[in-house]
């Protein structure tokens, strides 16, 4: 009877390595996911990330991409901790499991909380930096993310063309240009002259809308992103508890 309970207890185990071992090669490659998210959004749109005067959007995508590195270490030591059955291994890989899930747990949080806020922040801030700083020393970047959200968006003005009339540099004469070359619709040096619907984007709601709903889908994402990670991560550490339990309870 005690012969047939350890093997019982041995086939157990071998079952639970089996499972471990699948998840965290799915880990692995969810971890490279999670970090190729992170790193998308910082680089592809960095510009954007520039136009924003919260850090939340971008804190939660360098979150994904420490959360991303530290999965794919996990998965590894993991796989490692699983197959040598040492217990120590496997008590640091449930310590490094429970960091991901709280760090991916708090990507989600910023990206809801930053969901609920963006809209008051673009209202405050977008029209601002579009007429204070675009085309003024220092703020290049700011140049450039104006140019790039008004043509890849095909809009004019944070509201509308109109606040162009309001910015330091038309006012400041800008060779007598209404708004910038970027707001029209095909692109000729000094094209921005000509204020009219043929030339220029006349988009109801301008390009704060447009923004608004971009950064929008990108938090959803992030967010589920983050979210769903950290709820496959609990069947792992319900794997990682239940072999760490019949490891103690086999003989050495």
């Amino acid at each position: 009877m005690g012969v047939f309970e350890e093997k019982k207890e041995t086939c157990g185990t071998i079952c639970l390595k089996y499972l471990l071992f699948a998840f965290n090669f799915l880990f692995w490659l969810a971890g490279g996911v999670v970090m190729a998210v992170g790193v998308w959004t910082l680089v592809q749109k960095s510009d954007y990330i520039s136009l924003l005067s919260s850090k939340t959007y971008a804190a939660s995508a360098y979150i994904l991409v420490l959360a991303g590195v530290i999965v794919m270490v996990t998965g590894v030591l993991g796989c490692c901790a699983t197959f040598k059955e040492q217990k120590r291994l496997l008590r640091v890989y449930f310590i490094l499991l429970l960091c991901i899930f709280l760090l991916e747990i708090l990507a989600g949080v910023l990206a809801y909380i930053y969901y609920q806020q963006l809209n008051d922040e673009l209202k405050q801030n977008l029209k601002k930096t579009m007429t204070e700083k675009y085309n003024q020393t220092n703020y290049e970047h700011i140049t450039k993310a104006v140019d790039k959200l008004q043509q890849e968006f095909k809009c004019c003005g944070s509201n509308s063309s109109a606040d162009w009339a309001e910015s330091v540099y038309i006012r400041s004469g800008a060779k007598g240009r209404k708004v910038p070359d970027s707001c029209c619709k095909t692109i000729t040096n000094m094209c921005g002259i000509r204020d009219h619907p043929s030339n220029i984007y006349k988009v109801e709601g301008g390009c704060i809308t447009k923004l608004e709903n971009f950064i929008l889908d990108h938090l959803k994402i992030i967010g589920a992103v983050g979210v769903g990670i950290a709820c496959v991560q609990i069947i792992g550490m319900v794997f990682t508890c239940c072999l760490y339990r019949n490891l103690k309870a086999e003989p050495y």
